[in-house]
């Protein structure tokens, strides 16, 4: 059966989007066509990123509330049964100056990402659904960046501080839907944890790494445990590398681990190239 979905998973700093740019890379010179999405793609085709989810009676509380900005939200809109969904990120990039903040703020707060887990995963397995019919009667082959394993993690124990048996299951069930697509999961690893976080510290914003602690270390999981700061987030990130683990033995696909703790291009990239090619059934030298 043909692949049609590659999965690349890791911690923050491991090199995930390096990999899924690589892998992408590899495929495109080898002819075979394959669509990459990395992680914040407003165009996710089984994800959602700055898309709100309301109910039928929010959404007409909204338009009551900010009436003049009806047609604005308009072109971003789109309903499912009793549910609304506005792809508020793409209209702050569109209109950013033109929207108040308390309407932005209110679309935030029903962020997808927001909601409670049991409405969360509802509503990204359908998601998942949709993405696995379109793709299996389609000739493009996807590479999807850290929404598979990631996600649900950080949703479910990041967040929620969920059991280990309900975020596993939540992936597990991710893994069912795109059966049919005959996923590869390429999990990239590294030696040393603190080494590649305080790296990805270093060389990212210093609000990225702010917004990433408080996100650790103010709820769910790292809150409950009383962590505070960079230790506190490395305990939290030690957490999730067991978690996630438990959950790459767990699930049932075509999978291999990467270990990029040398971070030398060129040997990860030979790497990624001899696992596409037997995967693939490819010559390596063809890849």
């Amino acid at each position: 059966m043909q692949t049609k979905l590659i999965l690349i998973e890791g911690l923050p700093g491991s090199g995930k989007s390096t990999a899924a740019q690589l892998v992408h890379e590899i495929l495109t010179e080898r002819n075979l066509k394959a669509r990459l999405f990395l992680e914040g793609n407003l165009d996710h085709p089984a994800d959602y990123d700055g898309v709100a989810c309301l109910d039928e009676v929010e959404y007409d509380d909204l338009l009551s509330a900010y009436e003049e900005f009806r047609d604005l939200l308009s072109p971003y809109t789109w309903n499912q049964g009793n549910s609304y969904f506005v792809e508020y990120r793409k209209l702050i990039n569109a209109h950013g100056s033109s929207i108040p903040n308390e309407m932005l703020d209110t679309l935030v707060k029903h962020d997808v990402y927001e909601l409670p887990l049991p409405r969360n995963r509802e509503l990204i397995t359908a998601k998942w659904k949709q993405f696995a019919e379109s793709a299996l009667n389609g000739a493009d082959l996807y590479i999807f960046d850290c929404c598979f394993i990631q996600n649900p993690v950080t949703m479910g124990m990041i967040k929620h501080d969920a059991a280990k048996e309900d975020v596993t299951s939540y992936v597990i069930e991710l893994a069912a839907i795109v059966e049919t697509l005959n996923p590869l999961l390429i999990y990239v690893d590294q030696n040393d944890l603190d080494y590649s976080f305080g790296k990805a510290v270093e060389e990212r914003p210093r609000e990225w790494s702010d917004g990433f602690i408080d996100y650790y270390t103010k709820q769910g999981f790292g809150k409950k445990q009383g962590y505070t700061g960079l230790e506190g987030t490395l305990k939290v990130l030690k957490a999730r590398r067991g978690l996630e683990e438990r959950i790459f033995n767990g699930v049932n696909m075509a999978k291999t681990k990467v270990n990029n703790s040398s971070y030398d291009l060129d040997v990860y990239r030979e790497v990624l190239v001899k696992i596409l090619s037997e995967h693939f059934g490819l010559e390596k030298e063809s890849v």
